[in-house]
């Protein structure tokens, strides 16, 4: 994941973000700032690089929704040593994208953020392995060579074999996989962590020796643990808990900046390929049926949606909380020792922005979404 094309979580301190202004010329990140076009200029920090994973902020520029909304947007990319919650304290970001579990544990140290929209209300995190290894179950892992990436992207897994009775300290080899699927592919892990809209696909970007044509599916077995009740929730937008009490203006540009970000994402259910070729257009150097295949999967994380784009459904946030008091992994460690504040979520903010959109007439459930069948090519190209 170390390649634009892998997909990776902040490792480390915050460090030095490049900037891609997408918007108008200023890059202040102050959303009391206007713009000589009466615009207010708002910063968006992402937890990696250009790439379909964030297709709606892309889109939402590119469309001008932003821009529709009063608001002139800056998205900023992030690199190995970003934490974009960390960017978001420091007062460097106006709003930030980030998995929850990962924010708990930066609340509990005392940051002060907010989930205002939770975009991605299912998991993208799978464990894959062949066929022949007979993995169909957690509780199959027993005795298996798991990989896992560690650095915050472990808890889905040792959730599950957890509930499944393994005992994660002795009855499983776990391997240190690294941000590819080489460890996976030679043989030397039996069952990868694989995010469906990225690892897995690198497996079906690739030639089989045995037979001379890309691996299909029907090679792979794979554990999703949204079936498993393991799942966390994942990709949300984050603000400032501080600005949002006590600066109306922020307030305001929060609730804009999520209907502006909602109708990016359903631009991208309804129009993949345009929304694809937008992030490649945005600097993203994933190959083109990768990009589709990334951008179509992650719209499978968001649609249809339970109650509406953004809402952060309480059950989801409950299992999340849960998983994170109760989950230990390789080092003995849980995410949290104690329950996140209320402050942690709002609903308050994305019901405004759905209330709007919904008064516009746009569907924001997307109920009758279909997604499409991609069709992978060698290395993604």
């Amino acid at each position: 994941m170390k390649h634009s094309t892998r997909r990776m979580l902040a490792l480390g301190a915050a460090g030095v973000v490049a900037a891609i202004t997408l918007s108008a010329c200023s890059t202040s990140s102050t959303p009391s700032s206007s713009s000589s076009a009466g615009l207010t200029h708002v910063t968006l920090q992402l937890q990696w690089v250009p790439q379909a994973q964030f297709a709606g902020y892309y889109a939402a520029v590119a469309q001008g929704f932003y821009e529709k909304e009063g608001l002139d947007v800056t998205i900023k990319e992030a690199g190995t040593d970003t934490v974009p919650i960390d960017v978001l304290a420091s007062g460097d970001a106006d709003f930030a994208i980030s998995w929850v579990p990962k924010v708990l544990g930066s609340i509990e140290k005392g940051t002060n953020v907010t989930d205002i929209a939770q975009i991605f209300e299912r998991s993208g995190t799978t464990q894959i392995s062949f066929k022949d290894k007979g993995i169909t179950t957690p509780a199959d892992l027993k005795g298996k060579k798991v990989g896992s990436w560690g650095y915050g992207n472990e808890w889905e897994l040792f959730a599950g074999m957890q509930k499944a009775g393994i005992d994660t300290t002795k009855d499983i080899t776990l391997v240190q996989q690294a941000f590819d699927m080489n460890g996976f592919l030679s043989g030397d892990i039996d069952a990868a962590q694989a995010m469906t809209y990225n690892e897995y696909a690198q497996v079906l970007e690739t030639i089989n020796p045995a037979t001379g044509k890309l691996y299909q599916p029907s090679d792979l077995n794979v554990i999703n643990w949204n079936d498993y009740g393991t799942a966390m929730l994942q990709d949300a937008i984050w603000a400032d808990t501080a600005k949002l009490s006590s600066d109306p203006a922020y307030a305001d540009t929060a609730v804009k900046f999520i209907k502006a970000s909602i109708e990016g994402w359903i631009y991208a259910r309804d129009n993949p390929q345009q929304a694809a070729d937008i992030v490649t257009q945005a600097g993203s150097t994933l190959g083109t049926s990768h990009q589709l295949w990334m951008t179509n999967e992650v719209n499978k994380l968001i649609w249809p949606s339970t109650s509406g784009i953004g809402i952060i459904n309480k059950n989801q946030w409950d299992q999340t909380v849960g998983i994170a008091l109760n989950t230990k992994n390789e080092t003995g460690s849980t995410i949290i020792t104690k329950d996140p504040p209320s402050t942690a979520y709002s609903n308050e903010y994305v019901q405004k922005a759905l209330d709007e959109l919904k008064a516009e007439g746009v569907d924001v459930t997307g109920s009758g979404f279909t997604p499409l069948t991609v069709t992978l090519k060698e290395g993604g190209n």
